[in-house]
């Protein structure tokens, strides 16, 4: 017994410890998060909302902060390829259904539901917010003009900005921004910016926040996260940025803030580990 209880505290000790080039390691998740892509933390409670992508179920995990899972709702729905999600101060919750590796989807759709639903776990209804791109005319492009897969989401003053992923060759890290109305129906997406990170692959943009302030975005990637401010209106490029690089690469793909200065980050799984959650202080 003493054995064990040794044991049991080794491994807290080691999760609570562990420190990825600044990342502070919360928690391993559970497998059935391996292929997890998206976080928000609930804007009432002190909860986080997860999601996998493609080839998984159409479900929404209820996660604690310290990882546990809570509660599982299915939606009824595909998961085409769900990449992201993000939230409003009215209750709102989206999902960002447009993951698009090959660059050739025509049914591009943001989920909104009500989280008052998905913690009652009844009736959940699902608004469609259908879009494209206003300068996609060939699905798919040639693989020089391939910039319209997308994992970002955020949520600002009654719109939703989508942060494009580039799948062209020594050009990883460019993104582009589009913004939607944050209302149901079918839309050509405006574009409003662009910018060009490192050239690399892990420099893709593969997930993104904003601060409960709306003073900071932060866009994800592999290796590092990129921190906005001084911003004019919704053209977030606008301002400053800083790099926060966390000196670990792995598959990020989650990230929402736990309050102004902190972040939650999630990774998937690699073949020898566990998908897992993170925090990560952003330091001046």
């Amino acid at each position: 017994m003493k054995k064990l209880v040794l044991l049991l505290l080794t491994i807290l000790l080691i999760t609570s410890c562990t420190n990825y080039g600044q990342l502070k390691l919360v928690s391993y998740l559970s497998g059935d998060l391996k292929e997890v892509s998206g976080v928000e933390k609930s804007n009432d409670l002190n909860i986080l909302w997860m999601h996998n992508d493609s080839g998984n179920a159409a479900k929404l995990f209820k996660v604690s902060t310290q990882g546990k899972i809570l509660q599982k709702r299915v939606l009824v729905v595909k998961n085409h390829d769900w990449e992201d999600i993000t939230s409003d101060n009215e209750g709102n919750i989206y999902i960002a259904d447009f993951g698009n590796n090959n660059n050739k989807r025509k049914n591009l759709v943001i989920l909104k539901i009500k989280e008052e639903e998905l913690l009652k776990g009844e009736n959940i209804e699902v608004e469609k917010i259908k879009f494209s791109y206003p300068n996609q005319t060939k699905f798919p492009p040639k693989k020089k003009d391939r910039f319209f897969d997308a994992e970002s989401l955020i949520y600002k003053d009654g719109f939703l900005y989508i942060f494009t992923k580039s799948r062209v060759k020594n050009k990883y890290g460019k993104t582009m921004l589009y913004k939607v109305p944050a209302t149901k129906g079918e839309y050509t997406a405006q574009y409003i910016a662009e910018y060009a990170n490192c050239d690399d692959v892990h420099c893709a943009i593969t997930a993104a926040t904003i601060s409960p302030d709306k003073q900071k975005v932060v866009l994800l990637t592999h290796q590092s996260v990129l921190v906005f401010t001084n911003f004019s209106g919704d053209d977030f490029f606008s301002g400053d940025v800083k790099e926060h690089t966390f000196n670990h690469i792995s598959q990020k793909e989650g990230v929402t803030f736990k309050d102004e200065r902190t972040l939650y980050i999630t990774d998937e799984a690699d073949k020898i580990g566990s998908s897992k959650l993170y925090e990560f202080v952003l330091k001046d």
